[in-house]
Parts: C-alpha cells; structure tokens; sequence
C-alpha cells in the first residue's frame, strides 16, 4: 500500500514507528472516544497509542486534565485556550510525547448563544529541554446533526495529526 492510499489513523501509526518514537494520547469532550475509536482500530496502535480521557464534564477536565477552572467556567469549557490545556493535560497524564483534544458543541445551544456547532482542537507535543509544538483550529459544523459534527470533528482531528507528523517528520 502506498503512503497516500493510507487512512490517517494508518498514517499516524507508520509515522509514530519512526526514530526518534513518538507516543500518543486523547483528550475528548465533543468527540466522546471518536478520536481514540480511530486511533485504536489501526493494527499496531498498542505501539504508540498511550491512552485516552474523555473528560465531558467542567469538572472532569479540571480534575483529569489540569484545566484552569476559572478561566474554562467563563467560556462553558470550549475554547482555543481550553483545548490547548486538555492536550497539554493528556500528555502529562499518560506520559506520552504528544496529545490532541477536542472540545466543542455537537449541536446548537440556544441558551449560550450557540447557533451552529463548532469544536475547537489542538495538538500540544512535549519537545527536550521543555519546549512545546501547538497547533489548534476551529470546525465549525453547520447543517450537521449532533453525531455528524463528532465524526467530522474527529476525522479532521486525527488528519491534522498525521499531517503534524509528516511535516515533523521532514
């Protein structure tokens, strides 16, 4: 099979094969498992694929993930910042070099002003001496139903990772 017929969860595990190894971990709230579920249904992910949280609730990414409270309660758990400290929050977790995150609305919340869903992720990679790579974006899901926006949301996920490795890689 060639590099480009590779789904990106298979992408993941040939890049996270390579010197120097590279060790994965989830932190989810809007895909609910989706992303581990990818990772996971690769042959070899035992390999590379550390662990995963699914921290639904304000509570359990404060408590599991080290999110700031404060800062997370004024924004309903999602935002940039947010995801950025889920992933951090993983990696330091399950001891892997890298994690991803997910946090978001599945669907609208008319309550919080929320119109359309959006999620936002991020990838946080711990580098020596105590440098961090990040990278994060916004999806936003408009039209989709509730369980469309986490697969969607999941798949670009795990596509944004093995496009990290790649371009690491090089």
């Amino acid at each position: 099979m060639s590099r480009s017929s590779l789904n990106p969860a298979a992408k993941v595990r040939e890049r996270c094969a390579v010197a120097p190894r590279v060790t994965v971990a989830v932190a989810e709230s809007l895909t609910g498992g989706r992303v581990q579920a990818l990772l996971t249904a690769v042959s070899g992910a035992s390999d590379y694929f550390f662990g995963g949280a699914t921290a639904y609730t304000l509570d359990a990414k404060v408590a599991l993930l080290g999110v700031r409270r404060g800062p997370a309660r004024r924004v309903n758990g999602v935002s940039e910042s947010v995801a950025r400290e889920m992933a951090r929050g993983a990696v330091a977790m399950f001891g892997a070099k890298l994690a991803v995150a997910t946090t978001g609305y599945a669907e609208p919340d008319l309550e919080r002003g929320v119109t359309e869903p959006f999620a936002w992720w991020a990838l946080a990679h711990r580098l020596p001496r105590g440098r961090w790579v990040e990278r994060s974006g916004r999806i936003v899901g408009a039209g989709l139903t509730r369980t469309q926006m986490q697969e969607v949301v999941a798949e670009a996920v795990v596509a944004e990772l093995a496009d990290y490795l790649d371009g690491w890689r090089r």
